[in-house]
């Protein structure tokens, strides 16, 4: 039997696309910091549905779910406005 897990889906989805955004050519410009990183991280979740889960299974049946074209497209909204309220100084989510 496989350990019990608490993830929150939606935390993966977000860190991986605000790094695979915050890299691209569009935001070269703005803070690469961990700590920018992170307040855009917190900043973006704290406006996103959370989504946890406790097993693997459970896990990739919300990862289908929330890797729909729609959903991701309203996910990089979250993280573009969250990308610049960070990189204005509006929102340290300390």
């Amino acid at each position: 039997m496989t350990q019990p897990i608490l993830v929150n889906v939606t935390e993966e989805i977000v860190r991986g696309l605000v790094r695979f955004l915050l890299y691209g050519a569009e935001y070269q410009t703005f803070c690469h910091c961990e700590q920018c990183e992170m307040n855009i991280i917190a900043s973006a979740l704290n406006n996103l549905p959370q989504k946890y889960v406790t097993s693997d299974v459970a896990r990739t049946k919300a990862f289908s779910v929330l890797s729909t074209p729609h959903n991701i497209e309203a996910i990089n909204k979250e993280i573009i406005h969250a990308i610049h309220k960070v990189g204005q100084g509006l929102d340290h989510s300390e």
